[in-house]
This record gives C-alpha cells, sequence and structure tokens, in this order.
C-alpha cells in the first residue's frame, strides 16, 4: 500500500488547472523516450509543497523592526518560486537589515536562502551563516595534462575514495595535523577547546550531501582538482550552541536568530566563526594537497573561497556585516570556483565593478543551485537516469545518491546568465571523476 503524501490533494488540484488528468504519465524531468514515467499529479507536488512553505512563512510573527531597516532594498538575480522570495522577506524584516540579495541559484535553506545574502549593520545572523559555518570551493589547477593520465583516471579516483574520507567517522590513513589546534587563544576565544581534539581528529574529512572531490580538465587540458566542504563538526557544534543560547529556532520558516555584535555572545558567535573558517581552509588545503600527490604535478593556481560565512566590509561607505549563506564574495579581481553539478562543467569566476554588481553586494553563485530538494529528487529519478547522464558526459562517480542526481539541479550556465555584468568567466572545467559520500555514508554535519 502506497504511503500517504501530505502534498498529493493540492498537487492533483494544480494538475487539473493545468488541464491535466492527475493519474495521466507523464515522462520525468531528463527521462528518455520509451521511460516509465509518473503520474502526472507528482510533478507538481514541488510547487504544492512551495505554496505551502510560502504560506507558512507569510504567516510568521516577527519582532518589531527598527524603521530605519524597515523596506531595506532587496535585489533579485534570476526566477524564484514564492516560498524562497517570502522566506528571503521574513529574513529581511529581522533586525538591522540594510540590503539583502537573492543569488540566481537560490532556493529555500534552514531560514535563509541557499543563494541569499545580507548585509546587516552592527550585527551578524547566526542562521544566515547557518550549521556548516566556512562551507567552501577550493580549486587548484596542475601543469599535469589531462591527456597523461587519462588512462589511469579509474584507479586515480579509487585511491581518491581510499585516502580521503567521506560521509562521517574518519577513515583517513594518515592524521592530519595544523598550527590551527596550537592557537589555544583562538579555541578559548571561542569557547570551543572542548572540541579542539575532535575538530583535529576531523580536519581533512569531506562528509555527505552535496559536498565533494572533483577531477576536471580546462580548456588547454590541463587537470583541475576542486573541493566543496566546510568546518565540519566544529561549525556545527558552534552554530548550535549559539542558536540555542540567542533563542533561536532550527527549520525551514522560522525567524532568523540575530545578535549584536558587541554583545558577549556576539562576540563568542565571531570567534567561533573564524576559527571555524581557519579550520575550514587547512581541512579543504590538506585534501587538495592529498589528491595532488595521487595526480602528481605542481600547483600553478589557486582558488580558495567561503560560501557560507559573515564578512566585514565597507557598502556605500557603512561598513556591515555581509552574511552570505551559499554565495560566493566577488569583488572586482576576485576569483571564486562555482562548481555545477557532479554531471556539468564548472567554472573560475572574477568579480567585476558595475551598479548591477554593487547592488549584488559583490556576491554571486556558488553552485548551480537545486530545482527540487533531496527526497522529491529520489522519488523522481531512477539509478539507471542518472547513471545514463554521467556516461553520456563521461564522468566516472564514486558514491554519491540520487539526492544530488545532475536533473535535480539547474543548468550552470543558465543561472550565470543570470549574473551578467557582475562577473566574468575565466576557466570552464569538465569533470572527468567525481568522488562524493555513497548513500550509505551518514554526515551529521551537512548544511
Amino acid at each position: 500500500m502506497r504511503r500517504p503524501d501530505a502534498y498529493e490533494t493540492r498537487a492533483r488540484e494544480l494538475a487539473l488547472a493545468a488541464g491535466l488528468d492527475p493519474d495521466s504519465r507523464l515522462a520525468r524531468p531528463g527521462e528518455a523516450a520509451g521511460g516509465r514515467g509518473m503520474p502526472a499529479w507528482c510533478q507538481f507536488r514541488q510547487a504544492a509543497r512551495d505554496e505551502h512553505l510560502a504560506a507558512q512563512a507569510a504567516a510568521l510573527e516577527l519582532p518589531e523592526q527598527e524603521a530605519a531597516y524597515r523596506d531595506a532594498p532587496l535585489t533579485v538575480f534570476g526566477q524564484h518560486n514564492e516560498a524562497t522570495l517570502a522566506q528571503m522577506r521574513t529574513c529581511m524584516g529581522v533586525g538591522n537589515a540594510v540590503a539583502g540579495v537573492i543569488c540566481a541559484d537560490g532556493h529555500l535553506g534552514y531560514a535563509q536562502p541557499v543563494g541569499g545574502v545580507i548585509a546587516y549593520e552592527r550585527q551578524i545572523s547566526i542562521s544566515g551563516v547557518g550549521f556548516d559555518i566556512a562551507c567552501g570551493n577550493m580549486a587548484v589547477r596542475l601543469d599535469t595534462p589531462f591527456a597523461a593520465i587519462v588512462a589511469r583516471a579509474g584507479d586515480i579516483l579509487a585511491d581518491v575514495r581510499r585516502t580521503i574520507s567521506f560521509g562521517v567517522g574518519r577513515a583517513n590513513a594518515e592524521r592530519a595535523e595544523h598550527e590551527v589546534f596550537d592557537d589555544a587563544d583562538s579555541w578559548r576565544a571561542a569557547d570551543m577547546e572542548a572540541y579542539r581534539q575532535k575538530a583535529a581528529a576531523q580536519l581533512g574529512t569531506v562528509g555527505g550531501g552535496n559536498h565533494y572531490v572533483d577531477l576536471l580538465r580546462d580548456e588547454d587540458g590541463f587537470v583541475w582538482i576542486g573541493v566543496h566542504f566546510g568546518s565540519r563538526g566544529l561549525g556545527h557544534t558552534a552554530a548550535t550552541r549559539t542558536l540555542n543560547a540567542a533563542g533561536g529556532k532550527d527549520g525551514m520558516n522560522v525567524p532568523p536568530a540575530v545578535v549584536d555584535e558587541d554583545s558577549e555572545l556576539g562576540r563568542r558567535y565571531i570567534a567561533a566563526m573564524e576559527l571555524a573558517g581557519r579550520y575550514a581552509y587547512a581541512g579543504r588545503e590538506w585534501v587538495v594537497e592529498r589528491v595532488r600527490r595521487i595526480i602528481g604535478g605542481a600547483v600553478t593556481e589557486t582558488v580558495h573561497n567561503h560560501h557560507n560565512y559573515a564578512w566585514r566590509e565597507t557598502h556605500d561607505g557603512r561598513d556591515l556585516w555581509v552574511v552570505r549563506k551559499g554565495a560566493t564574495p566577488a569583488w572586482p579581481g576576485q576569483r571564486g570556483f562555482v562548481g555545477g553539478s557532479m554531471g556539468d562543467d564548472a567554472v573560475i569566476v572574477e568579480g567585476i565593478d558595475s551598479p548591477s554588481a554593487r547592488a549584488s553586494l559583490y556576491s554571486t553563485v556558488h553552485g548551480a543551485g537545486r530545482l527540487v530538494g533531496r527526497q522529491e529528487a529520489k522519488r523522481m529519478f531512477t539509478q539507471a537516469e542518472m547513471d545514463a547522464w554521467l556516461k553520456e558526459r563521461g564522468v566516472l562517480l564514486a558514491g554519491g545518491d540520487l539526492d544530488e542526481s545532475p536533473m535535480a539541479y539547474r543548468r550552470l550556465p543558465e543561472v550565470l546568465a543570470q549574473h551578467a555584468g557582475t562577473i566574468r568567466v575565466l576557466h570552464t572545467l569538465r569533470p572527468f571523476a567525481v568522488a562524493m559520500a555513497g548513500a550509505g555514508e551518514f554526515d551529521p554535519f551537512k548544511d
């Protein structure tokens, strides 16, 4: 017997409104001709869910906001469902929000949309930075031609999976060491001394969800290594602890927890965020170096950014905290690594100066952006479809699950086109091997 679906009734109504028999069969997105298809109402399930979440957001009771910060400008790149827009409006209605941005890869997140950027005066949003503090991307170019390693790409990918730990727990053969663990003052200021040994054990683990190690080649035929992950349990613990202390709530449609920068809690959180940022940089550098040793060759170019973080920046002469959640900083001349999905090209971008770039708070996308949620992706797509997608593009995959299927994501070129005039593409990188956590590798620290 099929389990009841909370959104089926409304999805059926939407199918009827579109002139479709809810029980007729339609091809699923990305499905080849002759596939088994799906009931028509299932294609409206996501819209029914978004409609429900948007109504939830509209019904939230928010604390009174100072008049100076009401109706702050919100710049929107690309097209977004009403649930994402409503969630962003909720965020803009709390605290000293000066300006906001939704990047073209934006979608619902915990309390603040992924792809959402908010500038605050004298405040910082714990919810905005999120649980995966300092999640980010790093990419390095090697002097190794792809042609020189293509024959052993499968062996390289297997070595990466053996050397680097995915999911939760630690399987790395080599213990990671770093000077960040010797900075006792920073651990005390962050009130995270008790976590130092756990953090040392977790350094260099990649985690699950959409975190990955990518092997790519550029337009000149050289190999790149790309990684995406954050501060693991250190950041998750710091965020959870501070969120609870601030009286914040965990969930989609909840008011963001905003703290004053000069409060005791605010100072401790900023110290913890900065520590997690250093830790995340160290972890990504450690992983990239181990993968470089497997491939061979020397690094000729490096690009490294957080995209879940808060930076103190000056905009229009005002000193602000800019909170980016799933958004890449893109100041003029600043480079960023932006991944697509496991089966799509990635890019190296550079920020440029323009009125639209200033309106973006010098921010851009951090990826292609999800079209459907994780559980919806597992309902809509099959392993055979995902395998065919990757085979067509010549991508080897170790790990991964249907929730990360390329069909669950937007196409990166279309997303980047929405940010025209704010960034330029320096390199286009085509993946040839991807390592991710598998379906059975649980990770409690992913955001």
